[in-house]
């Protein structure tokens, strides 16, 4: 018998900003933390493997689709913020922009930055997502996991081990149930969204912001940028299959024309392949490859 919450053979490619992605072969949406705990205890007892999605940007899925249950964190949402102090409790799926506008909103500074980025602050926190010189690690204080096997645990942010877009997380397996971050309380509502608005409409100006993407494609090997040393060696506008090297910026492969998994992936190797050969840099990817 079926757990109420969890579904069978659900397509993953509605849950992605890329439209990829085969079937899971479970699926489920927790709003809750007791959810959360259940599906996993759920999964456990099934010996099956759990997958975490969530805003399903920044990832690949494979179209043969995935193993186990699939985890879409993106009605567990919500935020409780004291404009007092500056802190901020957020839910592992709230989204960056609307927890940046949130902020502004309470007349909170630090994260003006993170209104473009379409992820959950869960994804943040693994990634260490920025923008702009900023990350997410400047402001976050402590986050709440929960393990594969059940675990309830809170960690500093200061032993997640933060460096530019890595983090201990991604290299233990755990569900981000909630994070906290320590804004800047006392500043002028008006000032703050105008910065927020400002940086919102550098990224729409600057980036293929509503075409079917995953966000940045690769990291930027200090000290050069990504984008830079594709868009030098004239790559802009490749295709492979049905996906493309964004027009608007270099270090974006947007779904064109119905793009399989494999031409996504096909076209990051590609793309890794130029710049290696041109100027001896391996580009390393930002997004998560899932059931290759």
């Amino acid at each position: 018998m079926l757990s109420p919450n969890v579904k069978k053979n659900i397509s993953l490619s509605n849950f992605t900003t890329w439209r990829i992605g085969g079937p899971a072969e479970w699926m489920s949406e927790p709003r809750t933390p007791e959810e959360i705990q259940s599906l996993i205890n759920w999964a456990t007892n099934k010996k099956i493997n759990c997958n975490i999605i969530g805003a399903g940007s920044n990832l690949l899925i494979n179209d043969n689709g995935l193993e186990g249950l699939s985890l879409c964190m993106r009605k567990y949402k919500g935020a409780k913020i004291d404009k007092t102090s500056g802190i901020i409790e957020a839910l592992g799926g709230e989204t960056l922009p609307n927890l940046a506008r949130k902020a502004a909103n309470s007349g909170l500074h630090g994260l003006e930055w993170a209104i473009g980025i379409p992820g959950t602050i869960g994804g943040a926190v693994v990634m260490n997502a920025g923008a702009q010189g900023h990350s997410i690690s400047d402001y976050l204080e402590s986050i709440k996991t929960l393990s594969l096997q059940g675990q309830l645990r809170t960690i500093k942010a200061m032993d997640l081990d933060y460096s530019y877009r890595s983090s201990l997380l991604q290299k233990e397996k755990l569900i981000v149930l909630s994070a906290r971050l320590k804004l800047e309380p006392g500043h002028e509502k008006i000032e703050i969204h105008r910065v927020t608005n400002q940086n919102l409409n550098h990224r729409l100006n600057t980036q293929p912001y509503k075409a079917q993407s995953c966000g940045s494609v690769f990291r930027n090997p200090d000290p050069f940028k990504a984008a830079k040393l594709i868009e030098d060696l004239g790559l802009k506008g490749l295709r492979y299959g049905g996906a493309e090297i964004s027009k608007i910026h270099s270090n974006f492969i947007i779904n064109a024309d119905k793009a399989s998994s494999s031409d996504i992936k096909e076209l990051i190797n590609l793309i890794q392949k130029k710049v290696n050969d041109s100027y001896g840099i391996l580009l390393k990817t930002e997004v998560k490859t899932c059931g290759f």
